[in-house]
């Protein structure tokens, strides 16, 4: 079956961030795998007031189903009108790793769509984030790209130390330029999972790419960066930030907690509502680590 973004009442991710853009804040991106991590982005959205990127990886949208996802990001966006909120809503496929999932993904409703292209060779990565663009952008969708490798592993998605690569500022402008890609993930030292100490990002490597392409820019694996240096990179011209590995942590941590102090208990509305509560304060937390606050 196939949807289009506004059926489902979600909004233009470009739109996002135009606005973001004009008035200094970053737009939060959340990966959700279940309802309760979605119901609790959501509540914590109107709540704040905040916009929000519903995000699915791969092995999200495996696990939960592609036909429900749809109907999902109906549900929350229902939620958000019954509430009396008009924060937007948006629904972005994280990671995709080939045109043909990136299609079905624009035909179920996303509204903005992420190919991968990072681990190919430069020609090749702009070939086939070039392909997917055409076909997007027909039906007024925007793509994000990749340059440069963001290390680590997230669900399906992994990049070996080995693999690990900066971006390259005059390589952002050539492939901005010649893809014409609508939003742009670096490798400034940021990685997926949990960190091993403290990273440390390559602010040098931001700030050319900045001054060197007109497209906003993304940063993925936040989880576990400092709050500090995430306001700072969105002071420097991020305009999304993703957030996965925490929410999955903070949901399983309360799941745990409630079982350890009800070891008799048996019912998932209890201990996944518990689960619940901390993915809602954790993105609340975010939400203000990134000036999205009553920016909608």
């Amino acid at each position: 079956m196939k949807y289009h973004y506004k059926d489902l009442g979600l909004v233009n991710t470009k739109e996002m961030f135009a606005k973001a853009n004009k008035e200094g804040y970053a737009v939060p991106a959340f990966n959700f795998n279940n309802m309760e991590q979605l119901q609790g982005i959501i509540e914590a959205a109107v709540e704040t007031g905040s916009p929000v990127i519903l995000q699915v990886s791969t092995g999200a949208r495996n696990y939960i189903g592609k036909e429900m996802l749809p109907w999902l990001a109906k549900a929350a966006t229902a939620y958000v009108e019954a509430s009396g909120s008009d924060i937007p809503v948006a629904l972005h496929l994280d990671h995709g790793n080939s045109a043909e999932l990136c299609a079905k993904a624009l035909r179920s409703g996303y509204t903005s769509i992420m190919i991968d292209g990072s681990k190919l060779p430069f020609a090749e990565n702009v070939e086939l984030t070039k392909k997917v663009v055409e076909f997007t952008h027909a039906m007024g969708v925007p793509v994000e790209g990749e340059l440069g490798t963001v290390g680590g592993k997230e669900d399906t998605h992994e990049v070996k130390d080995s693999e690990k690569a900066y971006t390259d500022p005059q390589e952002a402008k050539a492939f901005a330029e010649q893809t014409g890609v609508d939003f742009l993930a670096v490798g400034i030292g940021n990685a997926h999972g949990f960190y091993q100490g403290v990273p440390k990002l390559r602010f040098d490597i931001l700030e050319k790419t900045k001054g060197l392409v007109s497209i906003p820019i993304v940063l993925h694996g936040a989880s576990g960066i400092p709050d500090e240096d995430v306001k700072k990179s969105t002071g420097l011209g991020i305009c999304k930030v993703n957030f996965a590995t925490e929410l999955r942590d903070a949901f399983t941590k309360g799941v745990k907690a409630f079982i350890a102090e009800n070891p008799d208990a048996f019912d998932p509305k209890k201990y996944n509502g518990a689960g619940r509560e901390k993915v809602k304060e954790l993105v609340m937390h975010k939400m203000q680590v990134l000036n999205s606050v009553n920016k909608a």
